[in-house]
Formats: C-alpha cells, sequence, structure tokens
C-alpha cells in the first residue's frame, strides 16, 4: 500500500468517524430535547388538570354548602317563628302550648335535616378551596421548572447548532414562555361576602 493510499484511507476514516460521532452527539441532543419538551407538554396538561378540577369541583361544593345553608335557614326561621309565639302567652298554659309549638317545631326540622352542616361544609369549602389552590401553584411551578430546563437544553451553544443540524421544523425546538401571573395577580383580592358567586 502506497503513502497515498494510506493517507486517503485516513482521511477517510477521521472524515466517516467526525460523522459518525457527530451522528451520535446529535441524535443525543436530539433524544434529549424531544425528552424535555415532552416533559414541558406534560407539565402544562397538568396544569390544565388541576384548573379543570377546579372548574368541576369548586361550583358542587359552593352549591352543597349553599343548599346546608338554606337548610339552616328554614331551621331558624321556624324555630324564630314558634318563639315568637311565646311573647304573645297570657297564661301559662299557652305558655305551655307554645313551648310544646317550639319542641314540635325543632323535632319536625331535626327529623327532616337530622344534621345541621353548613358551618361544616362552609370550612370543608374552604379546604378544598386552599387545596385546589396549592395544587394549582404546584402544577405552575413544575411547569416553570420543566420550561427553565428545556430552555437551557436548547438554548446551549453546542446543543443548539447539533439541533439545528439534526431537526427539522416540525420539531419545534423553540424556546418556551413560564408561566406568568396577571399584572394585576400583585394586588391583594378584595374579600367582598356581599357578592354572589358567579
Amino acid at each position: 500500500m502506497n503513502k497515498l493510499t494510506l493517507s486517503i484511507l485516513i482521511l477517510v476514516l477521521v472524515i466517516g468517524g467526525g460523522f459518525l460521532m457527530f451522528y451520535l452527539y446529535g441524535t443525543r441532543i436530539y433524544d434529549g430535547a424531544v425528552s424535555r419538551q415532552e416533559t414541558v407538554n406534560e407539565t402544562w396538561g397538568n396544569v390544565q388538570a388541576a384548573y379543570q378540577r377546579r372548574a368541576d369541583l369548586i361550583p358542587n361544593l359552593v352549591a352543597t354548602v349553599q343548599g346546608a345553608a338554606e337548610n339552616e335557614k328554614t331551621i331558624l326561621t321556624e324555630v324564630t317563628r314558634a318563639r315568637a309565639g311565646i311573647g304573645q302567652a297570657k297564661t301559662p298554659a299557652e305558655l305551655d302550648q307554645f313551648a310544646g309549638t317550639i319542641n314540635r317545631a325543632i323535632s319536625v326540622v331535626f327529623e327532616r335535616y337530622p344534621e345541621v352542616r353548613a358551618t361544616e361544609n362552609f370550612a370543608v369549602l374552604q379546604a378544598q378551596l386552599e387545596g385546589t389552590e396549592n395544587r394549582i401553584n404546584t402544577e405552575r411551578t413544575r411547569y416553570n421548572e420543566a420550561v427553565k430546563d428545556f430552555n437551557g437544553y436548547i438554548r446551549g451553544f453546542w446543543r443548539s447548532k447539533a439541533l439545528g443540524l439534526v431537526s427539522s421544523a416540525d420539531d419545534n425546538f423553540t424556546r418556551r414562555e413560564m408561566f406568568e401571573a396577571k399584572e394585576t395577580a400583585q394586588d391583594a383580592p378584595e374579600v367582598d361576602f356581599s357578592k354572589q358567586p358567579e
């Protein structure tokens, strides 16, 4: 084998080895980008799922609390009406009669509504609201962490060059935006119990 043939063979091996190394490196970079992109998509889906949970759960809880509060309002109205009659009593017999009316009203009401639970239901609603908002916040935080990892990965100098060569426009390896709160979110919300829920 002469020197020229040996030189050409070495050059082919070096160039072929270089292409092979670049291919393996590019494939590893591409696969890493795909994995991180899917993590971003998954975490955003989890944020959406937490929103859906809130949309499904909270109206049902509010309706339950409103129903229990209405039941307790009925109890209070009937007992108050019976108690008002006591003031009209002029004799001990009439007083006994109104006391019996109160007892019957209370018995009927409690038979109809054996568990007076509006206060407990309000506590459950409050706990569920807090828990739901905590879940949403946790999922938003995880999303932002995934976006940070993805953006840092695809923006690295050598990785961005390799991705430019081995990926297509359909792969969409572009920088993602993190979740950002509305500008007004920094202001404390006004708590107004006179407003009806929407």
